[in-house]
């Protein structure tokens, strides 16, 4: 098994890390406008932390859209028992790869909180991870409303973002918007609620953009999200669900735009800045590396890049390394891969009597990791090989519609 994925997906694989590598002055620059620690980070209330704790089950139901199913009214092998009064709608599946999506909508009743829910699945298969890292740009142009309100629509100069993501969007927007603009008008009391995690909460992002602009207010939760543009699209954002200001200026836990990191999660800290991406402010992270995080382990953030939360006072410069690191395994996992697929013989002769080039340790996976590597010499949250082998939980372990998740659904 550990051959025939390597056959089929190292290629890839050392390519993408190939093109993620950078000049070597690259590695050693640090961003300038970073916020730094001013005060203790502000612990987020009770209240707020249970609805994020429950909007992670919620995102982890859509991993079983396209795997092992999601089925009316709510039922499915991960948390959907633990999500009362929870009535699915609709889900959609446009395929595998980045500039497709996947996901559900559904309502949210009594005893639960009145809500209509979007939540987009992130992604959890080596294949799209790796199309996922070849980031490039667009210029992002918002929904325009002149035509509905009498006027020209909200302008974002200068503004791109990454291309995928916004294919993403563009893929599933007409299935999404029809439903959704249904269901309000059946249940005009109801909250609408937009979750992603990973690439899928990138995909919010712009959904929610486009929806705030059509006047719906949505809440927007994501976990793990990219970096979804550049500093023009990152500030039209926060402008939209605002964001922006100092810490005193407004109050954090009126976000309608929450942003949850987490510190064993790097997702947050890609694509690159050196490729024109950034992050957008409303983070609320998450400081404990193992589960389950506690109140008192999850706090609110100041602004898109402070230095308290994931980004952290050498981001970018671990980053950096960790991306080189990256590329070095992938061709020792080349090398692994010509000595898997030689015969007995050329084995011989490839490995000279030793070990393969890449000592895969199949009977320790679980407890020591895919690689014989020293990964403890690195920190987590820059640990990137772990993209293509992990899905992040930020408040649960995954169940079944994740491959290699909990069993049980309910493991903390």
């Amino acid at each position: 098994m550990i051959a025939f994925y390597a056959a089929c997906f190292l290629p890839s694989f050392i390519l993408t890390c190939s093109s993620l590598i950078l000049p070597v002055r690259a590695f050693v620059r640090l961003e300038t406008d970073r916020i730094l620690p001013s005060q203790v980070l502000r612990p987020v209330p009770l209240g707020l932390y249970n609805s994020l704790e429950e909007l992670a089950r919620v995102v982890d139901v859509s991993y079983c859209v396209g795997s092992t199913g999601l089925q009316k009214p709510f039922e499915c092998l991960s948390h959907c028992g633990d999500l009362k009064g929870f009535e699915l709608l609709t889900t959609w599946n446009t395929g595998p790869f980045l500039s497709d999506s996947c996901g559900y909508i559904a309502l949210s009743h009594s005893p639960s909180s009145k809500r209509i829910i979007v939540a987009f699945r992130g992604t959890y298969s080596i294949a799209n991870t790796i199309v996922d890292l070849s980031a490039y740009p667009q210029t992002y142009v918002p929904y325009n409303t002149g035509p509905e309100n009498g006027g020209e629509g909200p302008q974002c100069h200068n503004c791109t973002v990454h291309a995928g993501f916004m294919t993403s969007w563009l893929n599933t927007r007409s299935i999404i918007l029809n439903h959704v603009a249904a269901a309000r008008e059946q249940y005009p009391d109801y909250e609408l609620i937009l979750v992603g995690h990973s690439l899928g909460g990138a995909v919010a992002a712009l959904a929610g953009i486009e929806m705030q602009l059509r006047g719906w207010e949505p809440t927007v939760t994501t976990f793990g999200e990219p970096k979804v543009g550049n500093k023009g699209f990152a500030e039209f954002l926060a402008k939209m669900f605002r964001l922006e200001g100092a810490a005193g200026d407004f109050s954090a836990q009126e976000w309608r735009f929450r942003r949850v990191t987490h510190a064993r999660d790097p997702v947050p800290l890609l694509p690159m800045e050196e490729w024109g991406y950034v992050m957008h402010a409303g983070e609320i992270f998450i400081s404990k590396e193992d589960l389950p995080p506690s109140v008192d382990d999850v706090y609110f953030c100041e602004g898109p890049n402070d230095a308290r939360c994931i980004s952290g006072a050498e981001g970018e410069r671990a980053l950096a390394i960790s991306l080189y690191e990256m590329a070095s395994v992938a061709t020792d996992a080349k090398a692994y891969a010509d000595w898997a697929r030689a015969d007995p013989t050329e084995q011989q002769a490839l490995s000279s009597g030793h070990q393969p080039p890449l000592h895969i340790q199949d009977t320790d996976a679980h407890n020591r990791g895919l690689f014989d590597l020293p990964w403890h010499l690195i920190p987590f949250k820059y640990r990137l090989w772990e993209l293509f082998f992990s899905h992040r939980d930020y408040f649960w372990r995954v169940g079944l519609c994740i491959p290699g998740g909990d069993p049980t659904g309910k493991g903390r």
